[in-house]
């Protein structure tokens, strides 16, 4: 009875990811559209602040329990995920152009912003000081990202970039009234983060129930469901074309891990990082500037990439086991 109560609710799970992560898609791609801002602007800020909520949930509700030391853990294994998992399944399903924008700024930024963690580390912990210079690096990016979009030129039609074909010749989601495009974006995210918690209680449960041990459930099944709204997200938005959203989602999610969650946390209580930690913050840069070498030499992500950060994060996952 049990195992069949949580096998319909892991199903009710992925029936809300996919269903959100599709209206997600296209209540911001409509937006963006909408208001002639740049898909990429749109991913970078609210695709990525709003899929990263359950790591935001996870880590500023454990610092103000007490439990901060869950932190740096939590968001260096989403951050490696998000690369090399999302970004590689989403790249093997469907080659993504990368903006040069993202090239020249926010994958360098990410690499450095990786780096800086690394670093606060090194005494053990990330201290109020940290968390400060953290936001303040936060708010600057946030405030170039929306200086940089008001120099953009305004797009005069869509161009799929899975096709490139101009898509000004069928209905265009920029003609629905933004107050709907606004509310798919709101169901869909409720929906992706509703799923996703769903998916990730009743998957846990049922590994309990044949005996899985609670370690490789928080290696595999708890890092993967906090990091469910950026998989559904930036794959269902690069099998609809909006390649910007899918990079920018995953770029901006793991720039507001950093900087903004453990900064928040570290105001909220010094945040432990543990040597061990060392490690996957490593990785986590890795991955990172991975990322940026894929990018540089024709400004898109192939599927040998996606390959390549697949078969990364397997090696990664196997050296944790």
């Amino acid at each position: 009875m049990e195992t069949g109560l949580q096998v319909l609710l892991l199903a009710a799970g992925f029936i809300f990811l996919v269903k959100g992560a599709d209206w997600f898609v296209d209540g911001a791609a409509g937006l963006a559209e909408k208001f002639k801002i740049p898909q990429l602007v749109i991913g970078l800020t609210i695709v990525a602040m709003g899929t990263s909520m359950p790591e935001a949930a996870v880590s500023i509700s454990a610092a103000a329990k007490g439990n901060a030391d869950i932190t740096v853990g939590n968001i260096m294994g989403s951050n490696i995920l998000n690369i090399l998992i999302i970004l590689g399944l989403s790249a093997a399903i469907m080659p993504l152009a990368v903006e040069s924008s993202t090239i020249r700024r926010d994958l360098p930024f990410l690499t450095l912003v990786t780096a800086l963690i690394f670093f606060q580390g090194l005494d053990g912990t990330v201290s109020l000081l940290d968390g400060i210079m953290q936001l303040s690096l936060f708010a600057v990016y946030l405030l170039n990202l929306f200086l940089a979009a008001r120099k953009t030129p305004k797009p005069q039609g869509s161009l799929s970039v899975a096709s490139g074909k101009d898509d000004t010749a069928s209905p265009s989601r920029g003609e629905k009234p933004w107050p709907f495009l606004l509310f798919l974006t709101v169901v869909g995210l409720f929906l992706i983060v509703a799923g996703s918690n769903l998916t990730v209680e009743a998957a846990s449960c049922l590994a309990r129930l044949f005996g899985i041990s609670e370690r490789f459930i928080g290696l595999t099944i708890v890092a993967l469901g906090t990091s469910l709204p950026e998989l559904f997200t930036s794959v269902t938005a690069a099998r609809k074309g909006n390649a910007d959203i899918a990079i920018g989602n995953i770029v901006g999610s793991n720039i507001f891990n950093l900087l903004f969650v453990i900064g928040v946390s570290a105001l909220v209580t010094p945040v432990p990082y543990a040597t061990a930690f060392l490690s996957d913050n490593l990785i986590a840069g890795a991955a990172a500037l991975l990322l940026l070498v894929c990018s540089l030499r024709k400004q898109r992500l192939c599927r040998r990439h996606g390959i390549i950060m697949l078969l990364g994060y397997t090696v990664y996952f196997i050296t944790l086991l």
